[in-house]
């Protein structure tokens, strides 16, 4: 079987294949399940947001032009998601501030295990996940889905010299992290 192109296998969903969709389901998972993992930090929320924008995907096909990559399209789908979740996250937390439970799992997050860890590729991607959102979002288009600048411009709604200063700042304060992680390890 030959690799069929994006725009081929949404004709095929669009002519009533439903069953095709999988093939897109297939294509992205992966990729798009490791960039909400990073923004959500969490795997039940990942999973959970990914579903939710394979559905929203699949019930827009028909919205979808194909001015830009499907890949494109998608990926603004689950960075749109991500953060109306991340918002509704934040809501919830400031109204549940006293919760023991928030505490606990705030706390574990940054538990002694990471530091312990001596894959370097872990240890980055652990880091990565710890910056702020926008940051994280950035750094696995550009980096692990290895997406444009042009690209993550339009997925991000930004101009591309916008994103370029993201990206920088992004690099930075990752940068930053990975030295003060180095520094707390050797103090330790």
């Amino acid at each position: 079987m030959r690799n069929l192109l994006d725009q081929e296998i949404i004709d095929s969903v669009r002519k009533g294949n439903d069953s095709d969709y999988s093939i897109i389901v297939n294509r992205y998972k992966n990729k798009a399940f490791s960039m909400l993992k990073r923004m959500l930090k969490n795997d039940f929320e990942a999973e959970e947001v990914l579903q939710d924008c394979f559905l929203k995907a699949y019930k827009s096909l028909v919205n979808f032009k194909g001015e830009s990559k499907f890949s494109t399209w998608f990926y603004r789908i689950v960075y749109n998601t991500a953060l109306t979740r991340l918002s509704s996250q934040k809501r919830k937390t400031e109204t549940e501030m006293t919760s023991v439970e928030d505490h606990f799992n705030l706390e574990s997050e940054y538990g002694s295990d990471e530091i312990e860890k001596t894959d370097m590729k872990e240890f980055i991607h652990d880091l990565i996940g710890k910056l702020p959102e926008r940051y994280t979002a950035i750094i696995t288009m550009f980096y692990l889905n290895e997406m444009s600048i042009e690209e993550i411009s339009e997925v991000m709604g930004l101009t591309i010299s916008n994103v370029k200063v993201m990206l920088h700042r992004s690099r930075n304060s990752l940068r930053d992290l990975i030295l003060k992680t180095k520094l707390t390890q050797e103090l330790i």
